[in-house]
C-alpha cells in the first residue's frame, strides 16, 4: 500500500498567485517589456519560470536568465510571503501525518523558496522532505524533481502518490509509473489533469483525504 505523498506546492497547497504575477509583472515592467494579462499569465503558475521567460522573449535565453534573476530578487524579499493556504489544507495535512503517512513537497520553485515558505506554515513540520529546483536550473522538471524525492526518501515509484494541480504533476508521475491525483482548486483544469492521466481527481482536501485512504 503506498504510504508516502508527494505534494505540489503552488496551488496545490498554497494559492501563491499574488507574489508570482505580481513578480513576473514587476520583472516585465523592470525589462520595459509590454505588461501581460492575468489570463495570460496564469499558465505560467506551475512550470520552471525560464521555460516561460524564454518563450515569452522569442527564444532569448539570455533575456529569459535577466528575467529570473530579477523575479527572484522581488520574490526574496516579498514575493514568497503573498500567498494563502487554501481551506482545508492545514486539517487534511494534519491528520495525514497523525496517521503516519510519509508527506513530501515536490515543486518546480526554487528549493530554498520552497524551504522558506513550509517553515512558516504551522503544519510544515508535517513534511519529512522539500525537494524544489536546483540553484543552478539542472534539476527543475517534475520528473527530475520526482526522482530526487525517491532518493532523498529511499522510496521506489510504487511506494508514492503524486499529488497537483497541473499537468507536469500528472506526466512527472507517470514518466516514473507512479499514481497521482489531481486537485480542482488550483491552477490546472480538469481536462487538462484528465488529458495528462491523472488517475483520480478530487475537488476538495476532504475528498483528497478519502481518496488516498
Amino acid at each position: 500500500m503506498t504510504r508516502a505523498l508527494f505534494f505540489d506546492l503552488d496551488g496545490t497547497l498554497i494559492d501563491s498567485e499574488p507574489g508570482i504575477l505580481g513578480g513576473i509583472a514587476h520583472t516585465l515592467d523592470a525589462l520595459g517589456h509590454p505588461p501581460q494579462s492575468r489570463e495570460a499569465l496564469l499558465p505560467w503558475i506551475g512550470p520552471p519560470l525560464h521555460d516561460s521567460f524564454e518563450a515569452l522573449f522569442g527564444g532569448d535565453r539570455a533575456r529569459a536568465e535577466q528575467a529570473v534573476a530579477l523575479y527572484r530578487e522581488r520574490y526574496d524579499t516579498q514575493g514568497w510571503r503573498e500567498h494563502r493556504v487554501y481551506a482545508g489544507i492545514a486539517a487534511m495535512i494534519t491528520a495525514l501525518a497523525a496517521e503516519g503517512w510519509r508527506l513530501a513537497v515536490v515543486t518546480s520553485k526554487r528549493e530554498v523558496f520552497a524551504r522558506r515558505i513550509i517553515d512558516a506554515l504551522p503544519f510544515g513540520p508535517a513534511f519529512a522532505s522539500v525537494i524544489g529546483a536546483s540553484d543552478d536550473g539542472v534539476r527543475r522538471y517534475k520528473r527530475e524533481l520526482i526522482a530526487e524525492a525517491l532518493s532523498r526518501l529511499q522510496l521506489t515509484a510504487s511506494d508514492a502518490t503524486m499529488i497537483g494541480d497541473r499537468r507536469m504533476d500528472i506526466e512527472g508521475a507517470r514518466q516514473h509509473g507512479m499514481r497521482s491525483i489531481g486537485v480542482l482548486w488550483g491552477f490546472g483544469s480538469a481536462d487538462e489533469l484528465r488529458t495528462a492521466g491523472a488517475d483520480q481527481l478530487v475537488a476538495s482536501p476532504d475528498a483528497l483525504l478519502a481518496a488516498v485512504r
